[in-house]
C-alpha cells in the first residue's frame, strides 16, 4: 500500500515539509559515503529555512497542551486501554519539556556558525561548492566517517526536539482520523465535505496501482484525479476504477 497526505492548512504544510526533510537528513547523515553527509548536510539548510518561522515552537507546545487536555477527560473510559493512554500523555509531556528547554531562536547555533553558514550561501549556485570554491569543506569531506557523523550529529541535537514535536503532532492527527472505503469511477472522485472540517487528507491504494492521486481541496469539497506516468510524455488521466481508502483528519 501507498500512501498521500494532503494538507489543508499552511500549519499542517509545514509540519508535512520538515516531516519529509528530517527523515531525509536522518537517512543521508546515517550512511558512510561523503556524498551522503553532503546530502545531509543540504537537507539540515532546508530544515533551517522551513522552520524559521519564530511560532514554530509555539505552535508545536500549544498543539500538544490541547491534544494532553482533550486526552485527559478520556481517564477512566472503559473503551479507552488506560496504558495506551498514559503513555501517549507521558509522550507528549516529554516532547513539551524537550521544547521548553529549547532557547533562542530555531537553529540559531547554525547561523552563528560562519564556516556552515558560508557552505548554506554557495548552495544556492549550481555546483557551488566544488572543491575549488570551498576548499575547507572539501577537507571535511574527506575526513573519516565517525568525524562527519559526530559534526552532523552535533549540528542536528539542537533541531531534534522539533522533529519530535511535529512527529507527536503528525502522529495525533493521522490517528484521528475516520477512513472509508472508495471508489473513483474512470478515474475521477469527488464528495461534498457537508460542514466537516479536515486538516490532512490522506489516501491509500494498492501499490501495484499505476497511478497517483492529484487533490484539490475546499472547505465544500474534495476532489481527486487519479493520474498515470506517461513515460516521457507528460502525465495523462488515468480511466481505471480505483479503489482507496479515505481519511480525512482533523483534531
Amino acid at each position: 500500500m501507498i500512501s498521500y497526505d494532503y494538507p489543508l492548512n499552511e500549519r499542517v504544510r509545514t509540519l508535512l515539509r520538515l516531516e519529509d526533510l528530517f527523515a531525509k537528513a536522518e537517512f543521508f547523515a546515517s550512511q558512510a559515503q561523503a556524498l551522503d553527509h553532503h546530502a545531509a548536510l543540504l537537507s539540515l539548510f532546508e530544515i533551517l529555512e522551513v522552520s524559521c518561522r519564530a511560532d514554530l515552537k509555539t505552535d508545536l507546545l500549544q498543539e500538544l497542551e490541547r491534544q494532553k487536555q482533550m486526552l485527559e477527560t478520556l481517564r477512566h473510559n472503559p473503551a479507552i486501554s488506560q496504558q495506551a493512554l498514559d503513555d501517549i500523555l507521558a509522550d507528549i509531556s516529554q516532547t513539551a519539556t524537550r521544547l521548553h528547554e529549547l532557547s533562542g531562536k530555531l537553529g540559531q547555533h547554525i547561523r552563528d556558525n560562519e564556516w556552515l553558514m558560508s557552505i548554506k550561501q554557495r548552495t544556492t549556485i549550481p555546483g557551488g561548492v566544488c572543491e575549488f570554491d570551498l576548499p575547507s569543506y572539501h577537507f571535511w569531506l574527506s575526513l573519516d566517517v565517525e568525524t562527519r557523523r559526530n559534526d552532523l550529529n552535533e549540528w542536528f541535537t539542537p533541531l531534534r526536539a522539533v522533529h519530535k514535536g511535529l512527529q507527536l503532532v503528525l502522529k495525533l492527527l493521522r490517528d484521528s482520523g475516520k477512513t472509508s472505503h472508495q471508489t473513483a469511477q474512470h478515474g475521477a472522485f469527488q464528495q461534498m465535505l457537508a460542514g466537516r472540517v479536515a486538516q490532512l487528507i490522506r489516501i491509500t491504494l494498492d501499490s501495484d496501482m499505476p497511478c497517483f492521486p492529484e487533490i484539490s481541496a475546499n472547505k465544500y469539497a474534495i476532489n481527486i484525479r487519479f493520474t498515470a506516468l506517461g513515460g516521457t510524455q507528460k502525465p495523462r488521466a488515468c480511466d481505471l476504477n480505483v479503489e482507496f481508502d479515505l481519511t480525512l483528519c482533523n483534531f
